[in-house]
């Protein structure tokens, strides 16, 4: 349980120095000269490299243990960001963003494999990875107002200096409170007993079609035209306002990631519904701007907590029997094209569509690619998760 407390506190470091970031790097962009192709372009290379990373750490967490690449990425991520309070050039932030992108992406596979080993008990396993989805959403409540409150004190290079000595800091207390010796050889062990049991309840022949990989791109796609143009459609002087709106987007998906009872009905209908209100959401954004922004991020955050935890056990359902790694690398694959090409397609398309109402075609076409219902796999797991829960 220890180690579980150092682990969320690292995490919480890391997404909440991520997170900060997000209403200031538009308008940091902005005071370079960078335009909104650009800037699309930049936030959308996060996500790129973000991708190469994510396989390579799979690789090496796997043979090396966690302990290094939890400490290397939050250190390099750190020391990166010391160096972006210096750009003077857009293309500075662009080759700094793309290699934060590949420094963070071993963070989050080393730490999800060492909170796999932690415990042999499916339940305990997944109150772990409950609580890994909570640390991330109450880091993302109160970064994006306290780094459009910092950067409103210290100016752009104060804020990332202060952000990155954080990180440091905190790889420098994970070298010294991560277990030396863990990662995937454990989580193997524990696992096993799980797997096993997915195995026995597969049946023959089942795959995970590919259509069901659409989704997390869309959603993500989705996630990142809203991170691009919400700052935008702030003005450079609405630093404090784009962090409260994104503080209130977060607050929105805690309140529905508490309703824990949400979990016993269908993943596919969850989603469903979650689409539907995140497109809605968007729609409003574009087509009605007398409504309040705040209340439209707050309800849109409530969709975003809904969706996350159902398409997750969608994806556990269908990755049953020992494919669960390969189904999970691939949906990660997905989402970080999608966080590309989001922001990448908003910015060349900002002069003829709101970008918003881009969100909400992409949604609607997620919504419907879903199945009718649940698959066999998927309503089998939920009977077993339900079996479990009386």
């Amino acid at each position: 349980m220890k180690t579980a407390l150092w682990l969320y506190l690292f995490l919480f470091l890391a997404f909440f120095d991520l997170h900060a970031q997000y209403p200031i790097l538009t308008p940091f962009a902005i005071s370079l000269g960078a335009g909104p192709a650009f800037i699309g372009w930049m936030m959308g290379m996060y996500s790129l490299t973000h991708l190469p990373g994510n396989l390579l750490a799979g690789v090496l967490v796997d043979r090396n243990g966690s302990r290094r690449y939890i400490v290397f990425s939050l250190t390099v991520a750190g020391a990166i960001l010391l160096l972006q309070a210096h750009a003077q050039l857009p293309w500075h932030l662009l080759l700094l963003r793309a290699a934060s992108g590949f420094a963070l992406a071993f963070l989050s596979p080393a730490c999800m494999t060492l909170l796999a080993s932690l415990s042999s008990d499916p339940i305990t396993q997944g109150k772990y990875m409950s609580g890994h989805g909570i640390i991330h959403t109450l880091a993302s409540v109160v970064s994006p107002a306290a780094g459009a409150f910092i950067v409103h004190q210290a100016g752009y290079s104060g804020t990332f200096s202060t952000l990155g000595w954080l990180l440091i800091a905190t790889g420098v207390m994970a070298f010294f409170s991560v277990p030396k010796f863990s990662g995937s050889m454990a989580a193997a062990k524990t696992l096993q007993p799980l797997q096993e049991h997915q195995v026995q309840s597969e049946k023959p022949h089942s795959s995970v079609t590919k259509r069901y990989y659409l989704l997390p791109f869309f959603v993500s796609c989705s996630q990142g035209v809203l991170f691009f143009e919400l700052p935008l459609s702030q003005g450079s002087n609405g630093i404090v306002s784009t962090g409260i709106l994104l503080s209130l987007l977060s607050l929105g998906a805690l309140l529905t990631l508490s309703l824990f009872f949400l979990n016993r009905l269908s993943p596919v209908a969850r989603i469903a519904v979650a689409l539907l209100g995140m497109a809605l959401c968007f729609f409003a954004l574009a087509a009605f701007t007398s409504i309040p922004a705040g209340v439209v991020l707050f309800l849109l955050g409530a969709a975003k907590g809904i969706l996350f935890p159902a398409m997750a056990s969608l994806f556990i359902s269908l990755g049953a029997g020992g494919h669960l790694g390969r189904t999970f690398s691939l949906q990660s694959i997905a989402m970080s094209l999608g966080a590309f090409a989001g922001p990448v397609a908003a910015g060349q398309l900002r002069d003829f569509v709101s970008p918003y109402f881009i969100a909400f075609v992409l949604l609607m076409t997620a919504l419907l690619l879903l199945p009718p219902r649940d698959t066999g796999k998927s309503a089998a797991y939920r009977a077993d998760l339900n079996s479990h829960a009386a």
